[in-house]
C-alpha cells in the first residue's frame, strides 16, 4: 500500500525524500477523478449544445475596469494559502501530513510572495484590458462555461455530505472524537457525498436555467468514472473501505498471503481477539466467505492484507519502522478493485448509450439504476455498519441503493411516458 507519495517512490526507485509524505495519494487520487468527471461532463455539456438540446444565458459584464481590491484579492489569498501551507511542506519537520494540513503551521515568507505573485499577474491580466472609458457588454454563457463552478460545488459538498453521512454511519466514533470524525482526511461517504453534490447542484442549474434532467444525463458518465477512479485512492491508500475476511487465506507478517485450512482460521481468529472485535465486531458474528482465486488470477485479487493501510490497521509488519507498519492477519477482498472495475464498465455502458437515449432524464436514470445495483451486491462482501430495521440489518449503503434503484426505474418509466403523451 501507498498512503503517500513518500512510499510509492521508495518502493519504485528506491527514492526516500521526506516531503513526498505529505502528498497523501488518496487525495491526490479524488484530485484526479475530479479532472477526468469534468472532462466528462463538459464534453457532454459542450455536445448538446452544437445539437441545439442546451441554450446560453445572456449576462451583462464591464469591460475595461481598472485593477481593484476586490479583483485581486481572491488570487492573493489563494496564492497565500498555497504558499503558506504547500510550499511551506518543504520547511516543515512534521512527519505527519494530516496533522500538518489540519494545524495552523506554514511558512509566512512562501505565502506572502505567493500571495503577491498571483495578485501581480492578475492586476497585470486586468490592466492590459483597461479603457479609458469602461464599456457594458452582453456575453453569452453557455451551461459547458460552467463547468468550473459546477465542479466547485461538487468538491465542497461533496465533501462535506461524504463526511456528514460517514459520521452517522459510524455514530459512536463521532460521538468519541467530533473533530476527527468531520475534519481527518479518511472516513468519506460515497452516497453522502452524491446526494448532497446533487442538492446544491441542482440550486446552481435552476438559478442559471440549465434544464435539470440534461444536465443530469451529461454528469451521468462522468459521475460513474469518478467514482471508479476515487476507488483506485481506496485501494492504494487501504482507508479501510474493503471487505470482509476470505477465510480461504490467511496473512503472513511480511504482508503476503498463503491458503488456510478452517481450522486455522478460527484458530487466527481467537489469537487475534481484540483486532477482531475492533475490526468486525465480536468474534462470533464475523461474517466470511472461504473463496480460492482460480490458477489463472493472482491469490491478491481475492484475499488482500492491506499492507501499510493509511489507518494503521493490524498487527505490525515484520521489520518495518515507523508508521503505516501494520497489516491485516485475516487477508479481505479488495472490494474497492471490483468497484473499480465495474464503475469503468458501467462509465462505457453509459458512454455508449448517451446519444441512443433522447429522452431527457433517461440516462441518468438508467446511471442510478446500475449504480445502485452494483453498490448493493459489493455491500454483501463488503464491512459496514449495520442497523436494524424490522428484523433485517441493510447498512445505510445498501438503503440508499435500493433507493436509487427504485427511483431511477420510476423515474425511467415517468419520463418516457411523459415523452409519449407529448405531440
Amino acid at each position: 500500500m501507498y498512503p503517500n507519495l513518500y512510499y510509492a517512490l521508495k518502493d519504485w526507485f528506491g527514492i526516500s525524500w521526506n516531503p513526498l509524505r505529505f502528498v497523501n495519494s488518496f487525495g491526490m487520487i479524488v484530485v484526479i477523478s475530479f479532472f477526468v468527471a469534468m472532462w466528462a461532463v463538459g464534453a457532454e455539456l459542450r455536445r448538446k449544445a452544437k445539437e441545439g438540446v442546451l441554450g446560453y444565458e445572456e449576462e451583462t459584464v464591464i469591460i475595461g475596469m481598472p485593477p481593484s481590491l476586490l479583483n485581486l484579492l481572491p488570487d492573493f489569498l489563494f496564492g497565500f494559502l498555497f504558499g503558506y501551507k504547500f510550499i511551506g511542506i518543504f520547511f516543515s519537520a512534521s512527519g505527519n501530513s494530516q496533522d500538518y494540513i489540519l494545524s495552523l503551521a506554514g511558512s509566512w515568507p512562501a505565502g506572502l510572495v505567493l500571495g503577491l505573485a498571483y495578485a501581480g499577474l492578475k492586476w497585470y491580466e486586468v490592466y492590459k484590458q483597461k479603457l479609458p472609458e469602461p464599456v457594458e457588454k452582453t456575453v453569452r454563457v453557455w451551461p459547458h462555461d460552467r463547468i468550473g463552478t459546477l465542479a466547485f460545488l461538487a468538491a465542497i459538498f461533496g465533501f462535506g455530505g461524504a463526511k456528514i453521512f460517514n459520521s452517522l454511519e459510524n455514530w459512536d466514533d463521532f460521538v468519541r472524537e467530533p473533530f476527527q470524525s468531520l475534519f481527518s482526511f479518511s472516513g468519506l461517504t460515497f452516497y453522502g457525498g452524491l446526494i448532497c453534490a446533487a442538492l446544491a447542484i441542482w440550486w446552481y442549474a435552476k438559478r442559471h436555467h440549465i434544464p435539470f434532467w440534461q444536465l443530469n444525463d451529461a454528469a451521468a458518465p462522468g459521475l460513474m468514472i469518478a467514482y471508479a477512479v476515487g476507488r483506485i485512492g481506496c485501494q492504494v491508500s487501504g482507508d479501510g473501505d474493503w471487505g470482509i475476511p476470505n477465510s480461504a487465506y490467511l496473512s503472513r507478517a511480511d504482508g503476503k498471503v498463503f491458503r488456510a485450512t478452517a481450522n486455522e482460521f478460527q484458530n487466527t481468529m481467537q489469537q487475534n481477539q481484540a483486532y477482531v472485535e475492533y475490526v468486525f465486531g465480536s468474534e462470533g458474528n464475523v461474517r466470511h466467505y472461504s473463496v480460492h482465486a482460480p490458477s489463472f488470477l493472482p491469490d491478491w485479487l481475492f484475499a488482500y492484507p492491506y499492507p501499510h493501510n493509511v489507518n494503521d490497521i493490524g498487527l505490525r509488519l515484520f521489520g518495518c519502522t515507523g508508521e503505516h507498519c501494520a497489516y491485516l492477519p485475516l487477508p479481505v477482498f479488495p472490494t474497492p478493485i471490483y468497484e473499480t472495475i465495474a464503475g469503468t464498465l458501467i462509465f462505457f455502458l453509459l458512454w455508449s448509450l448517451r446519444k441512443r437515449l433522447p429522452i431527457p432524464g433517461t440516462l441518468f436514470s438508467l446511471y442510478l439504476i446500475l449504480n445502485g445495483i452494483e453498490r448493493f451486491f459489493i455491500e454483501q462482501i463488503r464491512v459496514n455498519t449495520r442497523y436494524n430495521v424490522f428484523g433485517l440489518k441493510p447498512t445505510q449503503a445498501e438503503l440508499i441503493a435500493l433507493a436509487l434503484v427504485i427511483g431511477g426505474a420510476a423515474c425511467y418509466i415517468l419520463l418516457s411516458r411523459k415523452a409519449k403523451t407529448l405531440p
